[in-house]
Order: structure tokens, then C-alpha cells, then sequence
């Protein structure tokens, strides 16, 4: 099952590495990572997409509790939340195919086409990752990739509830 995993994290040099090196270590595979400061400059959130059952997480989550840069962790994924993630594509639409490309673009308005160059249109969206998965295969039938850059997931918690330093995950 996909599980989204929420860490806060000391902002210095080699966090970022430890946590990865857990996950490497104990053969956990990440499908998706994305990492940035906080509000806090001194803490920064990872967010990571990976696969398990309840005792792989489980156990994730217990291994990554005493890494020394770790200061709250939290599986996201059964919590009501919203994730997003950013895909940047550039395709290359032949003009036969350029009122189906339209139409894909109708289909999705969270979806922008942010340059045109040389035939090739770059576009802009943002969704979840299932979401992006399906833009992304409608727009496979109607152009060809040139290039894509995906940002993975980053992922909160609605509401008031915020993840914070020593929260019951």
C-alpha cells in the first residue's frame, strides 16, 4: 500500500543522508521524497512516499525515531490530509493533434501550458499523485515527451493539526 511519511527534521548538513541511508540500509525503497525548511529555519519537513503493510511502516517509523535529526515522524496516509505535487512537462503536440490537446487541457484546470517554443509546449500542473499520473497518460495521447520533471509529494495535515516536535504520531 502507498504511505505517505511526514518528518520534521534538524535543518543541518547529513539529516537528509541519515534518513536516507535508513531507508537504503534496511532495503526500504522511497518513490518519492521532497524536503524543505519550515517556517523554523533550524527544522525542515520531509515528506516521502514509499510502499508497506502496517509492520513496514511500523517499523520505518520506529527506526527513523532514533535517528538524532529526527524530531517528529508521522504517517499521513489514513490522517485527513491534502498532498500535492508539481509536474513540469514539455511535449512535443504534432498540429493534427492540437485540438485533443486542447481538450486534455479543459479536462484539468489546474493545468497551464507555460511556454511555447519551437512547437514544444511546456506544461504546468499540480495535484496528487494519482491526479498527475492521469494527466500525464492523457497527454501521452496526444503529444510525445521531450522532457518532465516531477517535485514529489509534499503533504499536510487539514485543519489545526499540525505536526510538531514530540507529537504522538
Amino acid at each position: 500500500m502507498r504511505r505517505i511519511i511526514s518528518i520534521l527534521l534538524q535543518n543541518e548538513a547529513g539529516a537528509l543522508a541519515r534518513v536516507a541511508g535508513m531507508f537504503s540500509a534496511r532495503g526500504y525503497n522511497i518513490e518519492s521524497l521532497s524536503v524543505a525548511a519550515t517556517h523554523d529555519p533550524a527544522v525542515s519537513r520531509l515528506t516521502l512516499v514509499t510502499f508497506g503493510d502496517d509492520a513496514v511502516i511500523e517499523q520505518i517509523i520506529k527506526q527513523s525515531r532514533k535517528l538524532i535529526d529526527v524530531l517528529e515522524i508521522a504517517e499521513l496516509t489514513r490522517r485527513d490530509h491534502i498532498e500535492i505535487e508539481l509536474l513540469i512537462l514539455k511535449l512535443d503536440v504534432r498540429s493534427e493533434s492540437l485540438a485533443d490537446f486542447v481538450a486534455v487541457l479543459r479536462r484539468y484546470p489546474r493545468a497551464q501550458v507555460i511556454d511555447i517554443s519551437a512547437g514544444v509546449r511546456t506544461i504546468e500542473f499540480t495535484g496528487g499523485g494519482a491526479e498527475v499520473d492521469t494527466f500525464f497518460a492523457d497527454l501521452l495521447k496526444v503529444g510525445e515527451v521531450v522532457e518532465l520533471a516531477r517535485s514529489g509529494t509534499a503533504a499536510i495535515e487539514r485543519g489545526m493539526v499540525a505536526l510538531a516536535e514530540n507529537d504522538p504520531a
